[in-house]
């Protein structure tokens, strides 16, 4: 009986990461090219196991502080509830504010057809 409840346990604790893996599928990298300076960076589509293991500090080490904080504060404001919920959308939400503000998915990319599909991007 111990060991169902050290079993039940490890199933609850994981259960976010093992959702996130069989619903949106592993954390792919795929490069992004900024349309005006030509500047290359790394853009991810697909759960981020990143977010659920160092929560709000993935924006800030991204280069997105003004996020980071916010995602800080809804941390704090959620008792922790919001770190369970962010890594489903997180990298989803980063790749839309890049592709929105200039930057365009590098088509020699492996992951290119990858990430038009995980974003839905039609044209």
């Amino acid at each position: 009986m111990e060991t169902f409840w050290i079993w039940a346990l490890v199933f609850v604790v994981f259960s976010p990461l093992i959702l996130g893996l069989l619903l949106i599928g592993l954390q792919k990298k795929v490069r992004i090219i900024h349309s005006v300076s030509g500047i290359a960076k790394n853009g991810y589509v697909g759960y981020s196991w990143t977010y659920l293991f160092f929560g709000w500090l993935v924006p800030v080490v991204r280069g997105e502080l003004g996020v980071g904080v916010l995602h800080l504060v809804i941390t704090l404001v959620s008792f922790g509830l919001s770190q369970l919920i962010f890594p489903f959308l997180y990298n989803r939400q980063f790749m839309n504010r890049m592709l929105t503000s200039g930057w365009v998915l590098d088509s020699a990319d492996p992951n290119y057809d990858l990430a038009r599909s995980k974003l839905n991007i039609v044209n």
